[in-house]
């Protein structure tokens, strides 16, 4: 049976196949995501009822073998699948959408020609010469990472994507660069001679022409990351949300450091007196976790992504409130206010120019407490001596992620050196326990586990 004539027969046992919990669940995502989930269920149920064809069966008759039964009609089948393997479809749908939802947010577009083009650019002209540079100088030596983002009208992505690859591959950079229509974003790391040729590039392109103060940078090299990743993307950061529907020139008024400062200060001084004012925190839970700004509110979120659906889902939050954003760098804060904005609820809506990289430069011991979480194998880099979590295990103040020692866990964990010492070195008991289980060391599981299982993909904070 060909797998669209098993999802059309689906149809009469939709309702049966999600349980309660998958319908609550469900009913929680955008009208996007739910159109996305609906048809990974159908997609999920055609693939299970698939796995039980009878193949052996000759001259053309269809049978399907479930639970020591066989069933000769496909309403028989679907009926008998859609009873009683509830659990087993809801996980399957639930796997296939957020595999697909990783495919949405994380591969680059198709590689295809720019239509509005007539002629290949050559990207040559805009590549610095380096001759009178050393190999050496550009490889060895002290070094940094850089951090950056431009928004601005890009005609080709894909021939700045090309002018990326090969500027980075020449200064032996590392790092990830996003382009698309909407700008570029990238952080990329090398020796500080590679690094300052590298600045100057952008500042010479005619279509960034971007300045050193639109850099932030810290302490590193081309050893924060595994490799050198270029792509093409719809967003230049995945909130998942179309450019053209919600553009980055909506965002927020922009207060530099010094004028955010003032207003947390402002806001501080009050106290539990202030009711008008929500210093929001646009990152994920394990970036709060680590550092943030004193009195924040930071969502329990796990990716950007879902930043639009908790605002959905928190509207009342922010009625008639002054809201105060502030993120890494300050690209998060350029879309989430902007999509904020979109909703009119909000009295005013401010963001943080160039995010807590550069507040941190300005105000090193300020009202930003913690660690700074960085995407790279650095993980966090700090201003303040101060520690804000604590041990997963033990409890004591510990702030250092290392990725969980299970395979296939993607999941963070803060475990002091003492609790790893007595072999603590997954996220929680559950991939303890399946780390010590070597005969499933060869089954890809899902990266979320018992970290993720008690948290709500959008928290309700009203």
């Amino acid at each position: 049976m060909a797998v669209n004539e098993t999802t059309t027969e689906f149809m009469s046992w939709e309702v049966d196949v999600s349980s309660c919990d998958g319908l609550k669940q469900e009913r929680q995502l955008s009208a996007s995501q739910r159109r996305y989930y609906s048809f990974c269920r159908r997609k999920s149920f055609a693939a299970f009822v698939a796995s039980k064809r009878d193949d052996s069966q000759e001259d053309g008759v269809s049978s399907w073998c479930c639970c020591s039964q066989t069933f000769n009609e496909h309403s028989a089948i679907h009926k008998h699948v859609a009873r009683s393997h509830n659990a087993e479809l809801q996980q399957l749908t639930q796997d296939t959408y957020e595999c697909l939802l990783r495919q949405l947010e994380e591969e680059p577009e198709t590689q295809q020609p720019n239509k509005h083009s007539s002629e290949a650019v050559d990207i040559s002209t805009w590549i610095p010469d380096v001759s009178h540079i050393s190999e050496e100088q550009l490889k060895n030596g002290p070094g940094k990472v850089l951090l950056y983002y431009r928004y601005c009208e890009v005609e080709d992505p894909h021939t700045i994507c090309a002018w990326q690859k090969a500027l980075c591959e020449k200064l032996h950079l590392t790092g990830k660069v996003r382009v698309a229509t909407e700008g570029i974003n990238g952080t990329v790391g090398g020796t500080n001679v590679a690094a300052d040729i590298y600045i100057n590039a952008m500042h010479s392109h005619p279509v960034f022409k971007m300045d050193k103060e639109d850099f932030k940078t810290s302490d590193g090299g081309a050893e924060c990351f595994t490799d050198l990743k270029v792509g093409v993307y719809k967003e230049i950061v995945p909130m998942g949300v179309d450019p053209d529907v919600i553009s980055y020139q909506l965002a927020g008024v922009h207060l530099e450091p010094e004028e955010f400062h003032k207003e947390v200060e402002a806001l501080l001084a009050k106290g539990d007196l202030c009711s008008d004012t929500i210093l929001l925190d646009c990152r994920n839970f394990y970036e709060s976790k680590i550092g943030q700004f004193t009195r924040c509110l930071a969502p329990n979120i796990r990716k950007f992504s879902y930043f639009p659906d908790y605002v959905d889902q928190n509207l009342e939050l922010f009625r008639d409130k002054k809201v105060l954003m502030y993120c890494t760098g300050g690209i998060r804060c350029e879309r989430g206010s902007a999509y904020l904005r979109s909703k009119d609820v909000c009295k005013e809506v401010y963001q943080l120019k160039g995010g807590i990289h550069k507040y941190l430069e300005r105000f090193p011991e300020g009202f930003y407490r913690g660690k700074l979480f960085v995407f790279d194998e650095r993980y966090a880099i700090s201003s303040n001596e101060d520690i804000i979590s604590d041990c997963r295990y033990c409890g004591c103040p510990w702030d250092r992620y290392e990725l969980c020692s299970t395979r296939f866990c993607c999941q963070l964990v803060l475990s002091c050196p003492s609790c790893r010492q007595d072999g603590h070195t997954a996220c929680c008991p559950t991939c303890q326990t399946k780390g010590r289980a070597q005969c499933e060391a060869t089954q890809h599981h899902k990266e979320e586990c018992e970290c993720t299982d008690g948290r709500p993909r959008i928290p309700q904070d009203v």
